[in-house]
């Protein structure tokens, strides 16, 4: 019997003892508001892009007779590419040729021989219409002392206006053969007509000679000697030469924390472990909104050597930097994402409520710039402790900061 309410009492002892020295409050995890080096960036993919892209052909159907370069090639401006046959070409520019030479062998012969031709013959004519006129005074004269009869003086009369015709065709030519007439303009017109078809044959010609119309890097080739060359249909494919720049798309959520000239790092996913600088140039004014992304661009000031047009790359923009802000980790504040962020503090053994503003996101950490102070402890979720509860605190877990013993 004694032996049962020792037992008894013993484990009403041993109740007591529990209840007494037994942890009061929720455990929870706690981290210390700190500061530290925080960093902002946005992540996006995108590809390497040339200046432009042109696609080199032809406006003439034609049979490919050369083609200089093979894929891979840097040509400068003005570089030979391809050349078509251009043996109907050719002959057009010589029959060109042969109808200026003509046309100006007749402005020479109009000039040096028709033109004093013309005048001459004017002079002559000139001569001519007076001595008829003085052959019908006369017959007019000797008529009337009926020395001859009215016939002669018709016959005068009749060489005098044939004189006169005469005088007047001559003129005609000399005019006609003058600077401003109409043979000689005849003549100049058809020297220009053939200027223009030389011009226009050669002109044609020429487009059977493709060259390169920038300094360029030779994408794709897609011609051969002995093709039949169709008009707009691309036999070469270039990529500008100059400066290297990559296109990229991010989130629309990310549109408020761009700007222009902000630094960014990249990497190609063909070569990981080298990544080269970049500076945004651009920020496209409107927003995908299938995709719900905006287009950014960025230059390349000193691109490595093995980038290569369209190469994907992966681009980190760096949006803001702080060398010390108050830094807790992105858990410990709740509804980060929200307009009222807030986090959970220990004071006096409970568990209160604060609401905070935030600045600068980080890899796996946030900015407080209003709401806490250097050194306060903040509750993660983890623990389920809300505003009000008793905590106790488990012990800290390190970075972001570690937390004194504060006790039950």
């Amino acid at each position: 019997m004694k032996s049962r309410h020792l037992i008894a009492l013993l484990l009403l002892a041993a109740v007591l003892v529990a209840v007494f020295f037994w942890p009061r409050g929720i455990a929870v995890d706690v981290v210390t508001v700190t500061r530290a080096p925080l960093t902002q960036s946005v992540v996006a993919t995108g590809r390497i892009a040339t200046p432009a892209r042109i696609a080199l052909g032809t406006q003439l159907t034609a049979i490919v007779d050369q083609v200089t370069v093979r894929e891979g090639a840097l040509v400068k401006a003005g570089d030979v590419l391809v050349r078509l046959r251009a043996t109907d070409a050719d002959a057009a520019v010589e029959q060109a040729r042969t109808q200026i030479q003509e046309a100006q062998a007749r402005l020479v012969q109009t000039d040096a021989v028709t033109l004093p031709v013309a005048e001459q013959s004017v002079r002559q004519a000139q001569a001519n219409l007076r001595v008829a006129e003085a052959e019908y005074q006369r017959a007019q004269a000797l008529v009337a002392q009926q020395f001859f009869s009215p016939s002669k003086l018709d016959e005068a009369a009749r060489q005098l206006e044939t004189a006169r015709a005469q005088l007047r065709t001559a003129q005609a030519q000399r005019d006609s053969n003058s600077p401003r007439g109409a043979e000689r303009q005849g003549v100049q017109a058809r020297l220009a007509q053939s200027q223009a078809a030389l011009a226009s044959a050669e002109a044609r010609r020429e487009l059977l000679t493709l060259r390169a119309p920038v300094d360029a890097l030779v994408l794709a080739r897609d011609v051969e000697p002995g093709d039949a060359a169709q008009a707009g249909k691309a036999l070469l494919t270039l990529a500008q030469s100059g400066e290297t720049r990559i296109y990229a798309t991010l989130d629309e959520k990310n549109l408020r924390h761009l700007r222009l000239d902000a630094r960014a790092q990249a990497v190609a996913d063909a070569f990981p472990g080298q990544p080269f600088d970049a500076v945004v140039y651009y920020i496209s004014p409107a927003v995908d909104a299938q995709r719900g992304t905006v287009e950014v661009r960025l230059r390349v000031p000193e691109p490595p050597a093995y980038l290569k047009p369209d190469m994907t790359v992966s681009v980190e923009v760096v949006i803001g930097r702080r060398d010390a802000a108050l830094a807790l980790p992105l858990e410990a504040v709740r509804d980060a994402e929200t307009a009222e962020p807030w986090v959970l503090l220990t004071r006096n053994g409970h568990a209160v409520k604060v609401p905070v503003k935030t600045g600068l996101h980080g890899i796996g950490l946030i900015e407080v710039t209003d709401g806490v102070a250097e050194g306060d402890v903040a509750i993660l979720p983890a623990g389920g402790a809300l505003d009000g509860d008793a905590v106790r605190i488990k012990p800290p877990r390190g970075k972001p900061g570690t937390v004194p013993n504060m006790g039950r």
